[in-house]
């Protein structure tokens, strides 16, 4: 049998980054020209007035202190609220798969592959923009790639689902070099109107390549276990789909974009995750002390600081837990991939780490990797 191994990864940052004070200053706006247009309401006691957003609310809250977008100006502006992505003609290639094929271009260039050489391909992401055909194979034609390739949505552990997933073609002999990628326009989906989550997320591109350890290049990551798990929770939904075309609201009903309760998550999903992780290294025979860094999903500061906490026995340190999240803010399933990315270069040969995700579903994943030689 085979052994899966992380041979290289690959992102693709959009040029356009917002500040939480420019998000705040958007969103102050919009919210004073909503008061004034229901002023009346407001007065009789009818509706509520929305209140402002600062920075300091957004910072305490999460952590983040600015986002990566595909559209600034459609965001920022008052009268909209909401990136302006112009439809493209079914001949171009589909925006989705143009940052995928970004990242993945990464990944195969450090790996020394070429397209061809591809067996499969997975885009694990939180929002396809459309039902079929599949953004993978899109991806699969955009690069020249051979065998087969789908989609799958697990939310923001979409990413771990696509790792083991790949890993287990490896491991089953269905493909030995599996291209993984994560392209996430949150943007398209959270309600910028919404004081509560109008700051949390961010767009940007990862990209996974998973070998064989007969094929990959030297100085890759050996997968060693992988751990996924689901639980039925309505605490974060996105309701919108295809069979939402015939309301008459469309997409302007909140429930159609991202919607969370965000203290119940904390509160649900910081133990679940700490557990799973603690029982999946007893499994596999790993100490704390034997983890050398955590790379956990980026979306918010106080549940990573708490279930690293949990898992290490100490407070983590920024080396044990780095963040991406002041500067890319939640991009959802690709966001620990991120971390992974940019923290991990200066691990040694036999060293351990973790990454994970864990989101709506609810959906959690663990894949645990040593450094090869």
């Amino acid at each position: 049998m085979s052994r899966p191994v992380i041979s290289a990864t690959g992102l693709y940052t959009p040029p356009n980054s917002i500040s939480n004070a420019e998000l705040v200053e958007s969103f102050n706006a919009w919210a004073d020209q909503w008061n004034a247009q229901n002023a009346d309401d407001i007065a009789a006691g009818r509706v509520q007035p929305k209140p402002h957003s600062s920075v300091e609310f957004i910072e305490k809250a999460s952590g983040i202190k600015a986002r990566y977008v595909v559209d600034k100006d459609g965001v920022l502006d008052p009268k909209r609220m909401t990136p302006n992505i112009a439809e493209r003609p079914n001949e171009q290639i589909s925006i989705l798969a143009e940052i995928a094929v970004k990242s993945a271009q990464e990944a195969l260039a450090k790996a020394g592959r070429e397209g061809k050489e591809i067996d499969a391909v997975i885009c694990a992401a939180s929002n396809m923009q459309r039902a079929y055909p599949a953004m993978a194979i899109e991806v699969q034609a955009a690069l020249g790639a051979q065998g087969f390739a789908f989609d799958m949505n697990v939310a923001c552990s979409s990413a771990t689902f696509g790792i083991q997933t790949a890993a287990d073609f490896v491991r089953a002999g269905h493909a030995k070099t599996v291209l993984m990628v994560n392209p996430e326009i949150c943007s398209g989906h959270l309600n910028f109107t919404d004081r509560d989550s109008h700051f949390i997320f961010g767009d940007v591109s990862t990209a996974v390549l998973v070998e064989s350890d007969d094929r990959a290049p030297k100085g890759g990551w050996s997968i060693l276990g992988t751990h996924l798990k689901t639980v039925f929770s309505n605490n974060i939904r996105n309701n919108f789909g295809f069979l939402n075309r015939g309301d008459p609201d469309g997409v302007g009903k909140s429930d159609k974009l991202f919607v969370q309760e965000g203290r119940k998550v904390f509160k649900e999903v910081v133990p679940m995750v700490a557990a799973m992780i603690n029982e999946e290294m007893d499994r596999l025979g790993i100490k704390s002390a034997e983890l050398r860094r955590m790379w956990l999903h980026q979306a918010n500061a106080g549940m990573n600081r708490l279930i690293a906490e949990r898992v290490l026995g100490h407070e983590a340190t920024e080396d044990e837990s780095p963040t991406v999240l002041d500067t890319y803010a939640n991009t959802s399933s690709a966001g620990s991939i991120i971390a992974f990315h940019k923290h991990s270069a200066d691990f040694k040969p036999g060293e351990k780490g973790l990454i994970c995700s864990f989101g709506a579903g609810y959906s959690a994943g663990t894949v645990f990797v040593e450094k090869t030689a």
